[in-house]
């Protein structure tokens, strides 16, 4: 019984979609943006402060491993408070390192949030071209081949990365200008 039902399913499923057969295509989004000027000028800036963070953060550590090593070196001459206001300082300083590299650069730091930042106009840009071009194209399905969506094959007449990059870069969304 329960193959019946499977087999039965799969027969449907098939009859359907021979049906109503959807016209496919495959867009490479990150070549896309690739291509695109704006983006990679924005990624340029971004990796900028990116490295701006890392030398400030480079310094940090410099400045913990000479007062960690400061420390080390002096703690037998030290006493009281002297002792524990060197301790705090080194103590303080590895603190600040830990928080920084976890707001910058963490998992939701401002890296993160930068970068969702930067893609997401872009992505809106290209989700609005795509839109287009399906609609002038007939296309019923659009996979998107650089999100992990495995093509084994691909003939290049149904790659239609290039006629998104048109759309983009002729700056037209389907919203033809009235003269």
């Amino acid at each position: 019984m329960k193959n019946f039902k499977t087999i039965f399913t799969i027969f449907f499923l098939i009859c359907f979609g021979i049906s109503n057969a959807q016209k496919v295509g495959v867009v490479d989004t990150q070549a896309i943006l690739d291509k695109l000027p704006q983006y990679k000028e924005a990624e340029a800036r971004l990796n900028s402060q990116i490295d701006t963070w890392q030398t400030d953060l480079q310094n940090l550590q410099t400045e913990y491993e000479k007062k960690r090593s400061a420390f080390e070196n002096e703690k037998v001459l030290l006493i009281g408070d002297q002792l524990k206001l060197r301790e705090k300082e080194v103590m303080d300083l590895d603190k600040n390192i830990k928080t920084t590299t976890s707001l910058r650069f963490g998992t939701n730091g401002e890296i993160s949030k930068l970068r969702a930042n930067l893609v997401q106009p872009f992505q809106d840009q290209i989700w609005n071209a795509i839109k287009t071009m399906s609609e002038k194209n007939g296309l019923g399905i659009v996979l998107d081949k650089s999100n992990d969506v495995n093509v084994i094959f691909l003939q290049k007449r149904y790659d239609y990365t290039d006629k998104v990059l048109d759309i983009l870069l002729k700056g037209t969304t389907g919203k033809e200008k009235k003269n």
